[in-house]
């Protein structure tokens, strides 16, 4: 895997046990679901992101979660491109939405930051929209409640039963994209 993987699926969230429950780490729930399916360990290797290798079917993977906070995620992203010496089409990011249900997930092969300061770092830092992304649905804060409140606060037990079933979703469209391409797993995923 060092040299050429399929893929990089880069999980958004914040690092520290205090983070470990809250809305805004939903990438970092992916990438782990998908790192314990897989058996992948996801081993600290840079000072800004923790990383594993491994399988997912047929397909060479890397697994990736930064070690900064959500909003300096741009800093693994660029390591990561250089690393493996990938363009950013073979990077995927997968981060929480509240502009999604929970239980929802949105695949897109492009786009803007939506609001998302992680996204936002993460264009900026590799100049350019054209990567694959996972939005995983985390809902909204109630209207006039504080959105960075909501993000960094945990889902209620049926949020998260919804948030898991999205994360399932969301693995299963990874296989898709590895076997089909974004685009026939947009069309089933979406």
């Amino acid at each position: 895997v060092e040299n050429n993987p399929d893929l990089v699926i880069m999980g958004l969230g914040n690092p520290g046990p205090e983070y470990s429950g809250t809305r805004h780490n939903a990438g970092f729930w992916f990438a782990n679901c998908i790192a314990k399916l897989q058996d992948i360990k996801v081993e600290r290797r840079h000072k800004s992101v923790r990383i594993g290798e491994g399988t997912l079917g047929n397909s060479l993977i890397v697994i990736a979660k930064p070690r900064t906070y959500v909003n300096k995620s741009g800093q693994a992203a660029e390591y990561l491109l250089d690393r493996y010496s990938i363009d950013p089409q073979r990077l995927l990011v997968a981060y929480d939405d509240i502009h999604l249900s929970p239980g929802k997930v949105r695949l897109r092969a492009s786009g803007s930051a939506g609001g998302h300061n992680g996204m936002r770092s993460v264009i900026s830092s590799m100049n350019t929209q054209d990567f694959p992304r996972i939005r995983i649905g985390v809902g909204s804060p109630e209207p006039g409640d504080d959105q960075i409140g909501y993000v960094l606060g945990e889902p209620s037990c049926q949020e998260m039963l919804q948030i898991d079933a999205a994360i399932d979703q969301g693995i299963k469209a990874i296989a898709c994209i590895l076997d089909e391409g974004i685009d026939a797993a947009m069309s089933e995923f979406n």
